[in-house]
Order: structure tokens, then sequence, then C-alpha cells
């Protein structure tokens, strides 16, 4: 079953490559989405795919890369809104 998330993840996260990692991650698990810096900090995910790779996802979001100090993951099951086909990194919103 397909299933999307919107994860938004702050603590140290821009500049330590979260989004590039972020992006190997899902295109690893088999997941499409889009990955985005936010001006005030933090990063956004929206994540869709099978509900187990989402939760290994999902743990990945919870670490981040090594340089990475992620302090809060705020995710929130939706429906699903879009239908990607690849998973991007986006401009910062």
């Amino acid at each position: 079953m397909r299933k999307e998330f919107s994860v938004t993840i702050s603590g140290k996260v821009q500049g330590v490559a979260f989004r590039h990692t972020t992006q190997q991650q899902a295109q690893a698990l088999r997941i499409v989405g889009w990955v985005r810096n936010l001006r005030q900090g933090g990063v956004e995910v929206c994540a869709q795919g099978a509900e187990e790779d989402l939760q290994v996802f999902l743990k990945f979001c919870h670490r981040g890369p090594p340089l990475a100090q992620v302090l809060q993951v705020t995710l929130q099951e939706r429906e699903t809104l879009g239908v990607y086909d690849t998973f991007e990194i986006l401009p910062t919103a």
C-alpha cells in the first residue's frame, strides 16, 4: 500500500548535505517525492512509497547524515496529494 508522509526536520540540517543524502536514501528505497530547505532553517520532505520502505526512510530522517544534528522531526501522514516519478531536491521555500 502506497503512503505519503510530510516531514519537517529541525536542528543543524542545512549546510551538512542533508538534502543530497536524503535524496540518495529515498532513491535506494524506491521512495518518490521531494526535499527542500526552509527559510527558517529546517528541512521539509514529502515522501511517497511502500509503508515498509517509508519506515526505514523515516529512521534516516531522525538521524540525518554524519554532520547533521537532528533536534526534532515532525511527521504527518496524509492522503496522497500527488504522484511523483522521482525524488527531487527543490529550491528553498
